[in-house]
Formats: structure tokens, sequence, C-alpha cells
């Protein structure tokens, strides 16, 4: 153990634990926010502080090692348990939880059903835009964009 250091292992959220979550936010303003955070920078502190001013509590959906291979088409520099590790450690973030490789819109919605967070959080130029918005309307849930797209800041960037 590092000094310093400790591993926030209760903000570490498993797929299978989602009901439990549930229960513990329902009173809460909970904003929801995904993304994989492989190499966190900037931009992710900027988009992470932001959102977290949406609300209560700030609860990431981290995304598997399998979704950086097949959706953005490189090895992850960190693994899935890592980045969670990271992430927790962060005093912005309340919640990560980790998210089995989902390879349909009907999970992610499972996911936005189970938590109704009271915000889902996305950067301007998000890709998944207008699905995050049906997401949060069908739980009456509110989409927010809370930074803009951040130019310069990029994990793929960094990488090259």
């Amino acid at each position: 153990m590092i000094k310093g250091y400790s591993l926030a292992k209760d903000k570490i959220i498993r797929w299978q634990s989602l009901r439990q979550l549930a229960k513990t936010i329902k009173e809460e303003k909970s904003v929801l926010a995904g993304g994989c955070f492989d190499l966190i920078h900037f931009g992710h502190l900027t988009f992470l502080e932001k959102a977290k001013k949406a609300g209560d509590q700030l609860i990431i959906a981290l995304e598997s090692d399998a979704f950086i291979r097949e959706r953005k088409k490189r090895q992850p520099i960190h693994s899935q348990k890592q980045r969670a590790k990271i992430l927790s450690n962060i005093v912005l973030v309340d919640k990560v939880i980790l998210l089995p490789y989902l390879k349909s819109d009907d999970k992610y919605y499972q996911l936005v059903e189970t938590l109704k967070p009271k915000i889902v959080a996305v950067s301007a130029q998000d890709e998944l835009m207008e699905i995050k918005r049906r997401q949060a309307k069908k739980v009456g849930a509110r989409l927010k964009v809370v930074t803009p797209l951040l130019k310069g800041f990029s994990t793929s960037r960094i990488i090259k």
C-alpha cells in the first residue's frame, strides 16, 4: 500500500449490485455519467467537476476493457479495475459501476431504468446524445450538457 493512498472499494459497484445501489441513491439528486476514462486528463477532470456540480452524487458507468477494444479499436492502457480504482480515489466521484461489455442499447436502458438518475451528464459532442436523451426521458431524468468538447484533450491523442 502506498502511503496516503486508499482503495475506495466501497465506491466500486459491480453490475450485479445495481439494484442495491439504486436503493441507496433513491433520495439523492444523482448524476449518471459514462465513459472509458482510460488515461485521466484535463478534459476528464473538467467533465467530472461540472457533472458533480449538477447534483448531489456522481455515479460513473465505467466501460469494460472489451468495449475499448471493440468500439475504440485499441487496447486499454489501464484495466477496468485499475481505472475504477483511479476514479474511486477522485473526491468528485461517489460511485463507479463496473460495466460488463454491453453489446446493445437495451442494457444501457436497463442501467438507467434501474438507477433512475435525476441527471444524465454528457459533453457537447457526445456521439450518443440522442440515445442518452431518450434514456433520460424514459425515467424522468434530465439530459445535461455539462461541458463543451475540450479540443486537444483525448486519450487517443495522448497515446500518439
